[in-house]
């Protein structure tokens, strides 16, 4: 084993294997370090309990996993599902988040809903909530609301319960396959995010809105075709893994250094829709996952190399108050609207229908400002126009009882008019009980602070709660023993420092040397390490050039069997590269092509249709054959355009 974890002190120590003893390994320190007997809980506790707490103050989160494939990304973001010790950072979440509503203030209100996708291949962008995974999304970029994935599904949500069935659901749709170095590899990047708008009442009428966003990532591991086997399919994932990765390492480079001018976010579809994440937006966390076995050690410190320049990076978060596109603020305005015409007595059937379709569809609908949702419209009666209703058919009723005799005309008419004015308060009665039930379904949209929604989730919440107390607690006792081991070394330091005598300076200088020395070797290891981390790097980019261009001579080969020459020329002049798609388009490719042959088909079948403007059909009575007359008189003699047994009429 050439690595050794710290907890106390969070430092990380990697040793070569194959170089001489008294070289001094590579020393790694961080923020918080989890040996091979740390618990899932700890972990949630330390690194994403904090992150999740702050998203209800209207901040934005981002927790992700990376390293190299088969080091456990996977199982610390989701973790065993059915053992509450063993669950991952993202259901742990779950749980957080709802108990922390159910001790809010009963003024506060939230609304929850979530959206899960995958990058597959740097290509697709895919919803994992939907059951058309063959659909390709689409990133886009606006001012108020910055990059965001256009038709994503979002659903709203009402417990942990929901949330989970929804990840499972995600889950059963993303991407993996077999390795060797991993059974079930991921091969895409998840991203599961949780939208939390939270509306607090401040005083009587003062309203505060915060709108927080956690992102939680579980990025595919890096690969090399040597020891992962992979082959066909597999070998091409396995290159775009590579080379997202690649990318994110620069993007976290550059924004390491501080210098660049340029970083490079939109070279790859995982950065950009991470553009927050890193450097923006948000506070993140960097998960780094690395094996213990000699057999990984030049992905141990490619790893470990990143997680040090991510750590440099600095985040500007800021609290996202009052959003512009806050779904709570419009659930709100909409309940008022629909309490104020139940008080009134005038129902107005203007709001979204919604009873005949499910709750999460509509959900997703209406974040997704889908236009196929319609709205009613058009009915609008008082109480005392029900009530009148109701006496004039309570008093046409008892005429028909009373006057038997009245003649069946008159009678005939009063049951009509009985018969509308019943449909007409039918009709109202209908948009009350509809209007209740909408009011019922946007309030149990919101949930209100205080209310606990947790039902089997309550023990992973008290799990959780305890794991924290107990981490506090720990945590105390470790401060205080750094203080004091800091103490001793000051102490340690201040007695070397004097020297009673040439024999104590002399060995002092020795010492001195041995240090130096020390930390040469350790500088030349260094280098020869960056070095042989910088050939890796070649290989793969070379590996990935080889296979481009494999596909570049695939394609230019296909390209010169089937487009002439000279139309390669012409195309290659209006061609331009849409960023937001990713793909490149021709300019004017709507005129040109099977749409205009299309266009030109149907002002053909307009044209045949305009012959038949003025013409009547008229079928003879003898034998029911239609017949085709003109409108206009021919100067030439019609019997020889009117077929037998037709006849013509003109106007």
């Amino acid at each position: 084993m050439v690595l050794k974890v710290n907890e106390e002190t969070a430092t990380v120590l990697l040793r070569h294997p194959t170089r001489r003893e008294n070289e001094p390994p590579k020393s790694f320190t961080f923020d918080y370090t989890f040996g091979f007997e740390s618990k899932q809980l700890d972990i949630y506790n330390k690194v994403a309990r904090p992150v999740v707490e702050q998203i209800f103050g209207g901040y934005n989160g981002t927790i992700f996993a990376y390293g190299q494939t088969g080091t456990g990304k996977t199982f610390t973001m989701d973790g065993v599902r059915a053992a509450p010790e063993l669950r991952g950072i993202i259901p742990n979440s779950f749980a957080h988040i709802f108990g922390y509503i159910a001790k809010a203030d009963s003024k506060t209100t939230f609304l929850v809903h979530i959206s899960y996708l995958e990058v597959y291949n740097e290509e697709k962008i895919r919803d994992l909530l939907v059951r058309n995974k063959k659909k390709k999304l689409e990133i886009k970029e606006r001012p108020d609301c910055g990059v965001y994935v256009r038709d994503l599904s979002s659903v709203m949500v009402q417990s942990p319960n929901e949330m989970e069935r929804l990840m499972n659901l995600g889950s059963r749709n993303r991407c993996t396959a077999a390795t060797n170095m991993n059974e079930h590899s991921s091969r895409s990047h998840a991203i599961f995010s949780i939208t939390v708008e939270c509306s607090e009442l401040v005083g009587e009428e003062k309203q505060i809105l915060r709108q927080g966003k956690l992102h939680l990532v579980d990025l595919a591991g890096s690969e090399r075709q040597s020891k992962t086997g992979a082959e066909g399919q597999r070998l091409y994932e396995s290159n775009k893994i590579n080379l997202s990765l690649a990318t994110l390492g620069n993007v976290i480079s550059a924004l390491a250094d501080g210098k660049s001018t340029h970083v490079p976010y939109r070279n790859s579809k995982l950065t950009r829709l991470l553009q927050d994440s890193l450097g923006g937006n948000s506070k993140t966390v960097m998960i780094a996952n690395i094996g213990p076995t000699d057999y990984n050690y030049d992905e141990s410190m490619s790893t470990l190399r990143y997680a040090n320049r991510a750590k440099l990076i600095k985040n500007a978060a800021r609290v996202n108050e009052d959003p512009k596109d806050a779904l709570i603020r419009q659930f709100q305005k909409e309940i008022e609207e629909l309490r104020a015409q139940l008080n009134n007595g005038c129902f107005r059937l203007n709001y979204i229908a919604c009873t005949e379709m499910d709750a999460s569809e509509v959900s997703c609908k209406m974040l997704n400002g889908d236009a196929g949702l319609k709205r009613k419209s058009g009915t609008k009666l008082s109480k005392e126009q029900i009530l009148e209703i109701e006496s004039i058919i309570n008093a046409d009723r008892r005429k028909l009882e009373e006057q038997k005799d009245m003649e069946i005309e008159q009678r005939d008419e009063i049951k009509k008019r009985l018969g509308e004015k019943e449909e007409e308060l039918a009709c109202a009665r209908r948009a009350q009980a509809e209007v209740r039930l909408r009011m019922k379904e946007l309030e149990r949209r919101l949930i209100v602070g205080g209310q606990n929604l947790l039902e089997k989730a309550e023990a992973q919440a008290r799990l959780l709660e305890r794991s924290a107390e107990e981490l506090r607690a720990q945590e105390e006792r470790t401060q205080d023993l750094r203080k004091k081991l800091k103490e001793k070394k000051d102490e340690r330091f201040s007695i070397e420092e004097k020297y009673n005598s040439l024999q104590e300076e002399a060995t002092g200088k020795r010492r001195n040397l041995q240090k130096l020395t020390a930390l040469y070797i350790q500088a030349k290891a260094e280098l020869e390490d960056l070095r042989s981390a910088n050939a890796r790097e070649m290989d793969d980019l070379l590996e990935n050039i080889r296979q481009l261009n494999q596909e570049l001579q695939l394609q230019t080969l296909i390209i010169n069997h089937f487009i002439p020459k000279n139309f390669q020329s012409i195309i290659e002049r209006n061609v331009q590269w849409n960023d937001a798609v990713g793909e490149w388009q021709l300019r004017c490719i709507a005129y040109a092509g099977n749409n205009m042959n299309r266009s030109k088909e149907k002002k053909a079948d307009s044209a045949e249709d305009n012959n038949f403007l003025n013409i009547y059909l008229n079928y003879n009575a003898t034998d029911g054959e239609k017949k085709t007359l003109s409108r206009r008189k021919k100067k030439r003699d019609t019997t020889n355009c009117i077929s037998r047994n037709s006849s013509l009429l003109t106007y």
